[in-house]
């Protein structure tokens, strides 16, 4: 068996989809923007109106935004797919992963922890920094360096399907990013240094 057959079908589809575009028939509605995925359907992006109507009994995982960028939660997505490997995010008390490669931020500090596929710096001992990164790796057979923790072949099967039924929640809205510190541990500032004050000059005496 060859390792694409190890990534779901729906998977490359999901990662290559537009989100949030407004839907062509409830574009004017409050819930409007196609934000939501059918992975029975795997025939692009939905708004909440369209899932009600014509997703009501499928699998469906919610698409949300952190600084224009698509995540999803852990929670709704590992339900459906081992996620396994790919760094993951606290934002807004929400833990979430990137669906596709951001680029690098430039000037950042030295880092010990890289995506085997697109160097972005991680937070920790991962070895993806989005599922799309993954599925590159995985279908690149070698991309992923020798002497990690998990294989081309352990980390190609995390990529499996899970099976059940699960249906996103209606009530949760788009997620958006918090402050910086929802990401990165906050350092806390340096003490102000206290300024010595200068030495008080005396007026001379006079006679």
């Amino acid at each position: 068996m060859g390792t694409t057959m190890l990534v779901p079908p729906w998977l490359e589809r999901l990662l290559s989809t537009s989100f949030f575009n407004n839907c062509r028939i409830h574009g004017d509605a409050a819930r409007g923007e196609c934000n939501m995925y059918c992975l029975d359907c795997n025939a692009g992006a939905f708004c909440y109106f369209c899932r009600t109507s014509k997703h009501k009994d499928h699998q469906v995982i919610q698409i949300r935004r952190s600084s224009y960028h698509d995540v999803v939660r852990v929670s709704e997505i590992q339900k459906v797919l081992d996620i396994s490997g790919v760094q993951t995010y606290v934002i807004n008390s929400a833990r979430v992963l990137f669906l596709n490669e951001r680029p690098q931020p430039k000037g950042g500090k030295a880092v010990s922890h890289l995506c085997q596929i697109c160097g972005r710096s991680l937070l920790d001992t991962f070895l993806f920094c989005s599922l799309g990164c993954k599925v590159v790796g995985i279908k690149g057979n070698g991309l992923i360096s020798e002497g990690t923790s998990t294989s081309t072949s352990a980390s190609a099967s995390a990529l499996s399907p899970r099976r059940g039924n699960y249906m996103v929640r209606e009530e949760e809205g788009e997620l958006r990013e918090g402050s910086q510190q929802d990401i990165y541990p906050a350092t806390p500032p340096p003490p102000p240094r206290s300024r010595r004050k200068g030495i008080p000059q005396r007026a001379p005496f006079r006679s």
